[in-house]
């Protein structure tokens, strides 16, 4: 089938009907959007991992893969500034899968709840010929005068990033390669942003409390796609300094060694986790300041929003559309 993951999205978008009752907001964003009352909103998002696909398990250890599982899902809902409460887990495992590795998977995947106090409610199970297949559903809360969504951008307004860019791109390609044991040595940070991404659940609540920030998501399919994304429900268009793009030294090392171009894993590489979020100009200090003093860390500015329609990159005086150029599982 040779059509793109967003076309799909799309037909099954236009597919359904408008409105449904409490629905607050559907397809298009990080979760879905209900109404629940006592000025609460809940948030629903779910997630697949295949291997094969996301995740290779010749390298990737269970337990990582169980903590990863759980934080790419609640990733979505740090994007919306919620709270994560329930998940739910489904497994289509075949029959070679050891009780070890599932022992150590389940360990990891409850590692991670435990930490953001969240409860493993349900789930399936299924035999499967394979390859390992999980999905995982979580549902959290927000307030309804905190919520963000990505459909807030203006003309104007700053376009953030919430830490260092291509840093899990980087671990993959290095695992890759068959150099999982001496990234271990040099890049550690490499080889965790891979294989046990962080998700910002504290800081996404930090920063829907300001009330400043405009739209927000989280960044799992590279900065270029998930921005154009950003700007399609926001419609608008965005322009990337590439002199402003965070890159750290170990992805530029790892770059070269790879003989790969750093912004691509920047721009296109996915993975990232990171939050991808908007801010008018003259709110910028202060929430920088903000989040300085609540957690301590250091927010990226990497262009701004613009008007007309498109992802653009400026860089040695050109503008070049980029837009949709990081992952897509139909492309």
């Amino acid at each position: 089938m040779k059509i793109a993951e967003r076309e799909i999205i799309e037909r099954i978008r236009r597919s359904c009907p408008k409105t449904a009752k409490n629905l607050v907001a559907g397809i298009g964003d990080d979760c879905a959007v209900i109404a629940r009352g006592e000025g609460l909103l809940e948030l629903l998002t779910t997630d697949m991992l295949m291997e094969g696909i996301h995740f290779n398990a010749t390298w990737h250890p269970p337990e990582l893969l169980g903590r990863k599982a759980a934080a790419v899902n609640l990733s979505d809902i740090a994007a919306m500034g919620g709270s994560p409460k329930y998940t739910l887990l489904s497994l289509a495992l075949p029959e070679a899968v050891e009780e070890q590795w599932l022992e150590a998977f389940i360990s990891g995947f409850l590692q991670q709840l435990s930490f953001w106090n969240v409860a493993l409610v349900g789930g399936d199970t299924v035999r499967s010929p394979g390859p390992i297949t999980l999905s995982v559903t979580v549902i959290g809360e927000v307030d309804r005068s905190r919520v963000l969504s990505r459909s807030g951008a203006q003309a104007g307004d700053c376009i953030m990033v919430s830490g260092i860019l291509g840093e899990a791109a980087a671990g993959l390609e290095l695992c890759r390669s068959g150099r999982l044991e001496s990234t271990r040595e040099r890049w550690p940070e490499l080889l965790k942003a891979h294989l046990d991404p962080e998700p910002e659940i504290r800081l996404g609540i930090i920063l829907a409390e300001t009330g400043m920030v405009k739209a927000m998501m989280d960044m799992s399919d590279g900065l270029a796609t998930d921005l154009a994304h950003l700007c399609r429900e926001s419609g608008c268009g965005a322009e990337i300094e590439a002199n402003l793009l965070p890159i750290s030294p170990s992805v530029r090392q790892a770059a070269a060694e790879l003989e790969l171009v750093p912004d691509t894993l920047a721009l296109s590489g996915g993975e990232d986790y990171r939050l991808l979020f908007t801010v008018a100009p003259e709110s910028v200090d202060r929430l920088l300041e903000t989040v300085k003093k609540e957690t301590g860390r250091k927010m990226y500015k990497v262009g701004r929003i613009v008007g007309d329609g498109g992802v653009f990159l400026l860089e040695d005086g050109r503008r070049r559309e980029i837009g949709d150029q990081g992952y897509d599982h139909f492309r």
